[in-house]
């Protein structure tokens, strides 16, 4: 793995190659972007509204350059039920909330808590939304306007050659060159290839228009009461919850390819800035997209200029570039985003599967399965940082032990070793014989570290115990913090020595 130390500097401008990546990431978006819409019972404009705002304000503001934002459907199915229920004008208004609620947790430098993720955690997200972007694709295979009948004869046998024609393009083209980015290659190259020859084929057209006007300021004809307030922060909490998960692992993800360090409390900010626009601007809102960051990548877009650049196309598409995008043979996107799927997933967690520890493996799958069968990437990565945090918890908790001695004085010793927090102090305290223990005992921690405030709570239990039966007990190698809790302990007496640690058993950091 890529050791992503480096600060987050701006990498050499290529104009040519940023300008080309930009092109295809747009290429790739617009599709998805209509058919997320679409789904949530959405105008097609208000998709590629979101794709333009959500790329214009992240590219200018994010944390990330290289990183891909739009109207992504992990955001927007979070909230099709309230527009399904209340209207369109809600879902804009809890768009705009959700945006205030993600950029007070950037302004607040909460976004940093994505660092505890564990490996086998975004392993199994990455590998869950690989899979999802290949069904994705599979799906483009039904018959246009009857999402339940599978194409046939000759449409199918098209669409497969055609999808066939794209991957072999993306993986040769790099061969005799890589100034040009495969992908936009090979959708230029299907594209002419459909139109000269006339091919019957389905087409982004087939989707929805993709033509329309600048997006103009709207504020959501809601009423300012509390009552549309508590109906709408549950859908906004949700929203910025799964939007900022997303958002932050694809960050971290890019940090890892690109070996660089990107900023996650801008990038909050900027993804919050950028839904509050959406909500003011007519757009679905969204997140961080990986697929298309991922294009963007492989295409060699590095800076801010190719995230913009794809934004822009998507504004010069809806005002003036529709019909040309409309003709583009989905086979052709289809091809392209199946091999963004299969670059996604993570071959190396097959490959190394073996050497890790089987709650690893449980948890890496779990969230695999839970991101392919729910879609919800959000619910996928709390479930598996809880799972791993109670492996941790409980491995730790078993780690406790004591090494015990009497002296030539008759003082029996302690020698705590492990970390005595809230899972460990129950076999802490199954450590010590009361009843048989001399009159003087020392317990000495300094292989140990008492965590947390039930670490505390044992500390006093055990002590007293033993003044309850009559005996003194020593408290050796405390913190200064550890030493003041414990000060009005009956039978205690706290040995201070130079080797006292010094931290602090509630850190504020």
């Amino acid at each position: 793995m890529i050791n992503a130390t480096r600060s987050l500097a701006m990498p050499k401008l290529n104009f040519k190659s940023e300008i080309l990546a930009g092109l295809t990431v747009a290429m790739t978006m617009i599709p998805e972007s209509l058919s997320f819409a679409i789904l949530a019972g959405l105008t097609p404009l208000t998709g590629l509204y979101a794709a333009f705002l959500m790329g214009l304000v992240t590219a200018i503001f994010g944390g990330r350059p290289g990183m891909v934002s739009g109207g992504a459907g992990a955001t927007v199915v979070t909230l099709i039920a309230l527009a399904s229920v209340h209207g369109v004008e809600y879902l804009f208004a809890a768009v705009l909330l959700a945006g205030v609620i993600q950029f007070a947790v950037g302004l607040f430098k909460l976004g940093k808590f994505v660092r505890l993720i564990p490996q086998p955690v975004m392993y199994g997200f990455l590998n869950g939304l690989a899979i999802i972007i290949f069904m994705a694709q599979i799906n483009q295979f039904k018959v246009v306007g009857d999402n339940t009948q599978w194409m046939s004869g000759v449409a199918l046998y098209t669409m497969i050659g055609l999808t066939l024609l794209t991957i072999f393009i993306v993986l040769g083209f790099p061969r005799l060159t890589k100034s040009v980015p495969a992908s936009l290659v090979a959708i230029i190259a299907v594209f002419l290839i459909v139109y000269l020859f006339g091919i019957d084929t389905k087409k982004v057209v087939d989707i929805a228009s993709v033509s329309g006007s600048f997006p103009s300021f709207h504020l959501p004809q809601v009423p300012l009461t509390m009552h549309t307030l508590s109906l709408i922060f549950p859908y906004s909490l949700v929203m910025a919850g799964v939007g900022l998960v997303e958002s932050l692992l694809t960050l971290n993800m890019v940090d890892e390819i690109t070996g660089t360090k990107g900023k996650s409390n801008r990038e909050a900010m900027a993804q919050g800035t950028a839904n509050f626009v959406n909500g003011l601007f007519g757009g679905m809102g969204g997140c961080a997209m990986v697929a298309q960051t991922l294009v963007n990548i492989n295409a060699g877009g590095k800076t801010r200029f190719s995230a913009l650049i794809g934004a822009v196309t998507i504004l010069v598409v809806i005002l003036v570039g529709g019909p040309l995008i409309e003709g583009i043979p989905m086979a052709a996107l289809v091809g392209v985003m199946i091999m963004v799927a299969i670059e996604t997933f993570q071959w190396v967690s097959l490959r190394i599967v073996r050497k890790f520890p089987r709650s690893d493996i449980f948890v890496g799958m779990l969230v695999a399965l839970i991101t392919v069968v729910l879609h919800n990437l959000a619910l996928a990565v709390l479930v598996g940082v809880v799972i791993a945090a109670l492996v941790f918890a409980w491995d730790n908790a078993k780690r406790i032990r004591a090494r015990k001695y009497t002296d030539e004085h008759g003082v029996k010793y302690y020698e705590i070793y492990g970390p005595l927090f809230f899972g460990s102090t129950t076999n802490f305290l199954e450590k010590f014989d009361i009843v048989d223990d001399p009159e003087k005992v020392i317990i000495d921690f300094q292989q140990s570290r008492v965590v947390d405030m039930s670490a505390i709570d044992a500390l006093n239990k055990i002590t007293d115990r033993y003044a309850k039966a009559g005996k003194k007990i020593y408290l050796r190698h405390l913190s200064p913090d550890c030493r003041d809790l414990l000060a009005d302990a009956e039978g205690v007496v706290i040995i201070n020595v130079l080797e006292d640690p010094t931290y602090k058993v509630m850190p504020k950091d």
